[in-house]
């Protein structure tokens, strides 16, 4: 359904990866013509309802173009297993995205810019390194690096992953549903995602009315560790804003400085937030009015 707003119109807008279909929100600013564009997707097992058109509005409302999607098995989009978190998988949906909007009349395609956070900034990382036309890059709270997440969450947490994991992979080979874990859940319980801040900070970015179920294919845990963005980091060539929070329980800060330093035309800002804090309140106005500044600087000056 069309949104219409005194600076902007959304309407939906879907494509195809690997033959299946993802839906998406193209919001596209009032009289403009030959439009820069920010590419924006959620983060760990999200949908981009949650909170991201919080800050596409902003976006739009200062004259970028947005493009916000899902990935496939995640909200309104198509596919199977429901809410697969597999980051190769989620590339391929990122570059079949890209190459929609490539496809659209009136984005001026030498202006595109993309946006992530926590875990879809990593995303964001890869695709940048790997297509030197992007003019920008917008990431927040990032992972960037499986190995110190892992050690972050600690021995404990990797001997719960490893079973349920191997149980997923039984059942897929043997031609049967998904074994399921939660995705949040407070630290006395395994999850996915089970640090103190994990399961209270998540439901804050839920919208009140939602489908989503807590829950995701067992299997991330084996593909998981061998996903560390930060060595790509290097290639990224474009400006990039990279915000970190200080006290995040969820992407290693250490690791954060170290991928920004490798970009070489980054900038780095910090706040003294948890992971969740930045998408509500007076750190989102403050993290928004940053990003904003930045991409019109980038893709409209």
């Amino acid at each position: 359904m069309a949104k219409i707003d005194q600076h902007y119109k959304m309407t939906p807008s879907e494509f195809f990866s690997q033959e299946v279909l993802c839906r998406g929100d193209l919001y596209v600013p009032n009289g403009s013509h030959s439009l820069p564009i920010v590419i924006m997707a959620h983060g760990f097992a999200s949908e981009r309802a949650f909170r991201l058109p919080a800050y596409a509005e902003k976006f739009a409302q200062a004259g970028l173009a947005v493009y916000l999607f899902d990935y496939r098995t995640f909200g309104d989009s198509h596919g199977e297993p429901r809410q697969l978190v597999d980051h190769r998988r989620h590339i391929q949906d990122w570059k079949a995205a890209i190459e929609h909007v490539r496809s659209m009349s009136d984005i001026n395609v030498k202006k595109i810019a993309h946006w992530g956070t926590s875990y879809s900034a990593g995303h964001v990382i890869v695709c940048a390194a790997r297509n030197p036309n992007i003019a920008a890059i917008n990431i927040q709270v990032p992972f960037v690096d499986s190995f110190t997440t892992l050690r972050k969450f600690g021995t404990k947490y990797i001997l719960q992953a490893t079973p349920n994991a191997i149980h997923d992979i039984f059942r897929t080979i043997t031609f049967r549903s998904p074994h399921y874990i939660k995705v949040i859940s407070p630290p006395d319980e395994f999850a996915a995602l089970n640090t103190a801040e994990s399961l209270p900070g998540y439901q804050t970015i839920i919208p009140e009315v939602s489908g989503w179920e807590n829950k995701c294919p067992a299997r991330v845990a084996f593909t998981f560790p061998f996903y560390r963005p930060i060595t790509s980091a290097a290639q990224v060539k474009c400006p990039a804003l990279v915000m970190l929070t200080e006290n995040d329980s969820l992407s290693d800060t250490k690791s954060v400085e170290r991928a920004a330093r490798k970009m070489p035309n980054s900038t780095l800002i910090r706040y003294p937030y948890g992971h969740f804090d930045i998408y509500h309140g007076e750190p989102f106005e403050q993290a928004v009015a940053l990003q904003t500044a930045f991409l019109v600087k980038h893709l409209l000056d």
